[in-house]
């Protein structure tokens, strides 16, 4: 135990990483809630970030997950233009069986109580309606329903700055922004990669998806028969021939010691979260000539969604704002080049210094 709580302490203080801010453990016994709410930066305004729901191997691990997301957030909400911080929180349980409105209204108390340092959202395992619920304890809740004030799923503009993040990186790779007749494989068809599908097929590409419910891979299929190709698991679809592109969509760690050597498309981009399992594994993604784009720059389309949401939503400003998530990939591509770092890299060096400008501002 206590080595596993030294982990957690160091990825909570750790000075390379520029540490967090705050973290909140919340436990409501009635409900069988426990969450914990991680505030990375407010350097450039309240931290924003979606709420998980997932059944954990333990509260460590929990804990790891929120903080390595919360920083994922920052970053995210850096590139893409918001002057917002990044935070993150996750509830600990299956959603199935543990979800209520009582547990989400005992979540929402909790988000509450912290006077809008911390700004939530839906994510992997909460919906739309949940965050109608949680919004009915606090202010802070985006990503409602349009009945309710809000904007609705986020899920349509991350797919589609995900889109845009292929386009730039099929420029950068081809010279041509475009995927017709190229083959793309989606590991995730659900809220984001269904959507993601759509975007594909529209503009000409080949598809292959899979995905672990099977009833997310037959909506496609039936949707549109002989036009999208599944095959059984992830293994399978990474090592399909002629593969161009591989779009993880699900959860995070996608890329790893494993299945990086068994890639054989030429660009990695996706909707997941925190998709490399540890630092190294970029170079090795560029050591095999495949292009990278950064997770947490081609899947801001949903933060720049419920974000509007703060100043009265408007989905034609949104869909603008996401459009350029096109012209900030290639920025980033370009800075790698430049600087001779794998993209990643170069996307961190961005979003750190809009961060240190936002707290040198905010110091004077």
């Amino acid at each position: 135990m206590t080595e596993m709580t030294d982990g957690v302490l160091h990825t909570l203080f750790r000075t390379e990483q520029g540490g967090h801010e705050q973290v909140v453990l919340c436990q409501d016994r009635a409900t069988g809630l426990k969450a914990v709410i991680a505030i990375h930066s407010t350097a450039l305004g309240p931290a924003l970030g979606g709420t998980r729901f997932h059944a954990y191997a333990s509260d460590e691990e929990a804990v790891l997950d929120a903080l390595n997301l919360s920083r994922g957030m920052s970053y995210k909400n850096a590139l893409a233009g918001l002057d917002l911080g990044g935070g993150k929180a996750v509830i600990i349980g299956d959603p199935d069986v543990l979800k209520s409105e009582e547990l989400l209204e005992a979540y929402g108390r909790f988000v509450e109580s912290l006077g809008g340092r911390y700004v939530t959202a839906c994510d992997v395992g909460t919906y739309v309606a949940d965050m109608d619920v949680v919004a009915r304890e606090t202010r802070w809740a985006t990503g409602r329903s349009p009945e309710n004030g809000g904007a609705g799923d986020s899920s349509v503009l991350t797919a589609f700055g995900v889109f845009q993040g292929m386009r730039a990186s099929a420029q950068h790779l081809w010279g041509d922004p475009t995927l017709r007749g190229r083959k793309v494989g989606v590991a995730g068809v659900g809220k984001v990669g269904h959507y993601l599908v759509e975007h594909l097929l529209e503009d000409g590409a080949e598809v292959v998806i899979t995905d672990v419910r099977e009833e997310s891979v037959r909506r496609i299929l039936d949707k549109h028969p002989g036009k999208v190709t599944a095959v059984t698991d992830t293994d399978v679809l990474i090592r399909t021939e002629g593969l161009d592109i591989y779009a993880p969509c699900a959860l995070g760690g996608a890329l790893n010691d494993d299945t990086v050597p068994a890639l054989t498309a030429k660009i990695v981009c996706g909707a997941a979260n925190n998709q490399l399992a540890h630092p190294g594994i970029e170079k090795d993604l560029s050591d095999r000539g495949i292009l990278y784009a950064p997770d947490y720059v081609v899947n801001a389309g949903g933060v720049i969604q419920v974000a509007d949401e703060l100043r009265g939503f408007d989905f034609d400003r949104c869909k603008a704002k996401a459009t350029k998530i096109f012209d900030t990939t290639l920025e980033i591509f370009a800075r790698a080049k430049a600087d001779g770092i794998p993209p990643a890299a170069a996307a961190d060096r961005i979003a750190e210094q809009r961060m240190a400008d936002g707290r040198a501002t905010r110091a004077v």
